[in-house]
């Protein structure tokens, strides 16, 4: 049976055919990913590229304290709140 440490489903499985020719389970780690804004697709900054610091620590630490932090782009942000505000008026 294979190790515990590689039976989580933290680690992928690939399938590689090797040169012998049979058939072998690779197990490799995550990548880590980078968040970015849904609108433009930039990357944000002030949030923590390995999950293992989003999930310790304080809120603050996880994403900036500000109105849509860590899902908008401070640009996108002001250009979304210019629209809504002079929508409004």
């Amino acid at each position: 049976m294979v190790r515990p440490g590689l039976r989580s489903r933290s680690v992928r499985r690939i399938s590689k055919r090797v040169p012998g020719g049979e058939s072998r389970v690779f197990y490799v780690r995550r990548k880590h990913y980078r968040v970015s804004d849904p609108v433009t697709g930039e990357r944000l900054n002030g949030i923590p590229l390995n999950p293992i610091w989003i999930r310790k620590g304080a809120k603050a630490r996880k994403r900036p304290e500000r109105i849509f932090g860590g899902v908008l782009s401070p640009s996108t942000l002001a250009t979304a709140l210019k629209v809504v505000i002079r929508s409004s008026v």
